[in-house]
């Protein structure tokens, strides 16, 4: 595990227009760029367990999303996940990155669904004015609404979605943070105080409680988009994974049902007793079945240690 402070230390910007983006960068320059993408409503800090494992082989990128952790949280800012995906475009391109993996969870998923719809018009040539040259090679998805239509909003979720949304959000607090966690995550694997401590200390910086009613409204974009970004799992060439905590009552075990009615050739690993943050609640487990999904798919330009983990 990565402290808080430690984490923050190895922060970055990046100036995206008006807005100083925190960033996270690391690992092995020679590796394989792999970007983890995190879920509403954390931060970038959410990989703190799987950074130090992952650093050795595989060049890493990550930043907090614009309204999340220690980035800016505009307070008339729309939060579309275009939004978001242009973000992550901008930077990988600064950044010098060609092909990249994906490794994502939660609202991540959504905006990861987006960067694979992007990525097959590009390799259509559908739009060859908005070709970066960037190319997506696998993606792994954690927990995450992938289908609007089995996705199951927690309560707090709900209410923020309501037109009580901006007052809920105004008197949002620590205590309720920590209940919600607590629901999600499975029984045997509960964040410690310390970890709701820091989950709240992210939400709140800089005035991040005005804006989760904006950034909520991700749940209604999933269904103005399903046909763009459920056909973008179902229909792209890349590799996909899905790693799933079964326990998690907003997308485990029914979730997973419905991505085996949809998805083509589905990769799963299905975790017992884990809930909604596999990689916070069962860290080992998921490098473990990210590893032999890197191995399954034989990236072989890639020394052979990374795909073993060594």
């Amino acid at each position: 595990m990565i402290s808080l402070q430690d984490w923050r230390n190895g922060a970055g910007i990046f100036a995206h227009g008006d807005w100083p983006v925190v960033t996270r960068t690391g690992g092995n320059p020679a590796g394989p760029a792999l970007l983890m993408i995190h879920g509403f409503p954390t931060s970038s800090w959410d990989w703190n367990r799987l950074w130090d494992a992952l650093a050795a082989n595989f060049s890493l990128y990550t930043l907090d999303m614009l309204g999340f952790g220690d980035s800016p949280k505009p307070r008339r800012f729309r939060y579309r996940i275009a939004d978001q995906a242009d973000l992550l475009e901008s930077w990988l391109n600064l950044q010098g990155v060609g092909e990249y993996h994906i490794l994502a969870h939660d609202y991540g998923d959504t905006v990861a669904q987006e960067l694979l719809a992007r990525d097959a018009e590009r390799r259509a040539g559908v739009r060859p004015e908005d070709d970066t040259g960037l190319r997506i090679a696998s993606a792994c998805l954690l927990n995450g609404g992938l289908f609007p239509e089995s996705h199951r909003a927690a309560g707090i979720q709900k209410l923020l979605l309501s037109p009580l949304g901006p007052l809920v959000a105004r008197y949002s607090n620590r205590d309720r943070l920590a209940e919600n966690m607590q629901r999600i995550f499975g029984p045997q694997t509960q964040p410690s105080e310390e970890e709701i401590d820091n989950f709240w200390k992210l939400l709140q910086w800089r005035g991040g409680r005005r804006v989760m009613h904006r950034l909520i409204r991700y749940m209604p974009e999933r269904k103005r988009h399903r046909a763009r970004w459920v056909g973008a799992l179902c229909e792209t060439q890349v590799p996909i994974k899905l790693i799933n905590g079964l326990h998690d009552p907003i997308s485990g075990a029914h979730m997973v049902d419905r991505y085996r009615q949809l998805v083509p050739e589905p990769d799963i690993t299905g975790l017992e007793g884990i809930g909604h943050y596999p990689q916070l609640e069962a860290p080992q487990a998921v490098l473990d079945a990210f590893r032999a999904f890197m191995h399954r798919h034989d990236f072989a330009r890639y020394p052979a240690q990374v795909l073993a983990g060594a």
